[in-house]
């Protein structure tokens, strides 16, 4: 009963009966994988997909010359992979443990016939890689169009209106992590929040980060203020 419960708790499978969350378990592969291990790697077969239970992963993808530019950083709750198992394709990107983590593993074949079968939980998946196309639309709008603090900017804001609109966000990445999910190096990374800190923007004590100015965030995320 108690992995019906953690499936049940999962928002993809929400609004699943008892018996099609008994169904999912049957196809359900439990893994615990230790700290900075690999999951998958760019290019290997599409197996099925994966839902992150407990821990922290990471999505990622190397240039040539061994640059990581982080897609995704994935906790409780949330599936990755998703996308390939649905074209039927090689994984596009890489994953990794970020730390000790909990995943339950979906081979695809029998997903897609439990799929077939239940028509709620395929409007689960539809909602889900909307989702997932959007973030994917807000990544590369900040990448493209925006300035690095206008992505530092952006992205405090967001950790600040997922925990509530707290001011005082700790940041759940190391700095070199951020700076490589902002498209950016550490140096300059460093450099930012030191103007962001000497503009009073912010406050920062290691990775606890105090918003003092949220109106002058928000006109850095949108362009309309350079540092």
């Amino acid at each position: 009963m108690e992995i019906l419960k953690q499936i049940g708790s999962i928002p993809m499978f929400n609004g699943l009966n008892t018996a099609q969350l008994e169904d999912l378990s049957m196809i359900i592969v439990d893994q615990e994988i230790k700290r900075n291990q690999p999951i998958f790697s760019e290019g290997d077969e599409a197996k099925g997909l994966y839902i992150v239970v407990s821990g922290r992963v990471k999505v990622y993808k190397l240039s040539f010359d061994g640059k990581e530019q982080i897609l995704h950083i994935l906790g409780a709750g949330e599936p990755f992979a998703e996308v390939a198992v649905f074209t039927g394709s090689s994984y596009p990107a890489s994953s990794m443990t970020m730390e000790k983590t909990r995943l339950f593993f979906i081979p695809r074949q029998p997903f897609y016939d439990l799929l077939g079968q239940n028509p709620s939980l395929a409007m689960s998946m539809l909602a889900t890689l909307s989702l997932r196309l959007r973030q994917f639309s807000n990544m590369i709008e900040s990448l493209s169009l925006k300035e690095v603090p206008g992505r530092l900017a952006t992205h405090l804001l967001l950790l600040s209106d997922q925990d509530g609109g707290t001011d005082a966000i700790r940041l759940p990445i190391a700095k070199t992590q951020l700076a490589s999910y902002l498209g950016t190096i550490p140096e300059t990374l460093s450099r930012i929040l030191a103007k962001m800190t000497a503009g009073g923007y912010i406050k920062t004590e290691g990775a606890l980060i105090t918003l003092c100015d949220r109106d002058g965030l928000e006109d850095l995320a949108e362009g309309m203020v350079k540092l």
